[in-house]
């Protein structure tokens, strides 16, 4: 990166072509987004609307230009409007949308993924939340049991039965998260926290035999990036197997992000075998709405129409959301992630060193090259940690980003991502932005309890 200095822009707090879209939004769309963190409650202020986009940047409808460090939320791991993406959706939309039938770019993805992970079979689908909803009916269809294990901050899409919190004691049954979850949903599910294995055993041993699966983030990155604790997974694995229950990995936000072969890719494989199925979703699907399931055939087998769970869509499988997820999987070289691990690490140390100088405590945690910078000092191993810091001292930090021309995502409890197309340039606008943002944290900080 350049050491030059980077003019940055000074935008103002409003943004007028948004807020006119935000009110135009909210008399046809509940609460005017379509995805509740888009909407800026945890910061406060007007989401911004984007009109374009392009390699690192992202261009809003008041024409103001952004350094991207959402990726639309993991995808964009070329880059927006990727030209060689660009080129095989347009060939593909050329010979047709949508079949209703089998085409062959969607066994070439399946084998493309297959190649990559442990999976011996996947079925796509059209969204995470798609995938590990069946991937747990398939688990409970598989060993008929009913009951399923998730830790609390991990997030694993709006399904009924996972949108559930933790109840008073560490291995309690959940309690509906959600208004519109019945609570015999949320009685299926037990709650235990992240990282804890003794707690994971306790549940096995009070209930193993109803257990069906443990569901859990491959690396957690709803809370913020919180890594599994060295020998989590393995001991997941262990006690699941014990008690012949399965493990789903979901690598929806990491699967082929933080390597060619996810999380999987950078901890395994494990001594007590490997997960049982994994889900996967974003860099797969290269932008389009595209997702996927899988794992050893024998437990793929029960999915219909060759066994007896059933799972169906009229999308999945999409010949031109497959192109682009082929396209991107195809992208991604070794010169590709050695570029995520420089960009990240680049914009990470500037960021600490700069809250550093400015006194505010704060711990930077990885998958890969995901991050995540939390307001805190001491590192966060769970839920309950990540909730324990100042999201006061992220809101300040957010919008002086914002305000220089720097998307981040607008909320403490959420993953950075990079691309490969963030080149000189948007690093050293991202590190020109970081100083005036630090400064803003600690007068964040210093307004609590004022």
């Amino acid at each position: 990166m350049s050491s030059t200095h980077t003019d940055l822009p000074t935008y103002p707090l409003e943004a007028p072509a948004s807020v006119a879209l935000l009110n135009r939004a909210r008399a046809v769309i509940p609460g005017g987004v379509n995805s509740p963190v888009r909407a800026f409650r945890a910061v406060g202020g007007t989401p911004r609307f984007m009109a374009s986009a392009t390699g690192p940047w992202l261009t809003d409808v008041d024409g103001r230009r952004y350094v991207d460090l959402v990726g639309s939320w993991g995808p964009m791991i070329l880059g927006h409007a990727h030209p060689s993406v660009v080129a095989v959706v347009q060939e593909a939309a050329t010979r047709g949308f949508s079949f209703g039938t089998p085409s062959e770019n969607e066994v070439a993805l399946a084998e493309e993924i297959v190649a990559r992970t442990p999976a011996q079979q996947v079925r796509l689908v059209n969204s995470g939340t798609e995938a590990t909803m069946t991937a747990m009916r398939l688990a409970r269809g598989y060993t008929g049991r009913t009951v399923v294990v998730k830790f609390a901050g991990c997030y694993h899409g709006h399904v009924d039965s996972l949108l559930a919190a933790a109840g008073s004691g560490v291995a309690t049954f959940g309690l509906p998260d959600s208004a519109g979850v019945p609570a015999s949903a949320a009685a299926e599910t037990i709650v235990l926290p992240y990282n804890d294995l003794a707690a994971v055993e306790s549940a096995f041993a009070a209930r193993g035999h109803e257990i069906a699966c443990v569901i859990t983030e491959a690396a957690a990155g709803n809370m913020g990036v919180v890594p599994p604790a060295d020998g989590f997974t393995d001991g997941l694995l262990r006690t699941a197997h014990e008690h012949g229950a399965l493990v789903v990995s979901d690598e929806v936000m990491t699967g082929f992000r933080c390597s060619a072969s996810g999380w999987y890719g950078l901890e395994g494989p494990y001594a007590s075998g490997s997960p049982d199925l994994f889900t996967f979703g974003k860099v797969m699907g290269g932008g389009f709405p595209a997702a996927a399931f899988g794992g050893r055939a024998e437990i793929m087998a029960f999915l219909a129409p060759a066994g007896p769970v059933y799972q169906a869509g009229t999308l999945s499988g999409n010949p031109v959301a497959t192109a682009a997820g082929l396209a991107t999987l195809r992208g991604c070289t070794p010169e590709v992630y050695e570029r995520l691990d420089v960009v990240s690490r680049t914009i990470a140390d500037a960021v600490s060193a700069g809250l550093g100088r400015e006194g505010v405590p704060h711990t930077v945690q990885w998958a890969g090259s995901m991050l995540s910078v939390f307001f805190r000092a001491e590192p966060v191993r769970n839920y309950d940690d990540a909730r324990a810091q100042s999201t006061e001292a992220f809101a300040a930090f957010f919008h002086a980003m914002l305000g220089r021309g720097v998307h981040l995502p607008p909320s403490a409890f959420e993953a950075w991502f990079v691309s490969a197309s963030h080149d000189d340039e948007a690093v050293d606008h991202v590190l020109a932005a970081v100083p005036d943002a630090c400064r803003a944290a600690a007068r964040g900080f210093a307004t609590i309890g004022a």
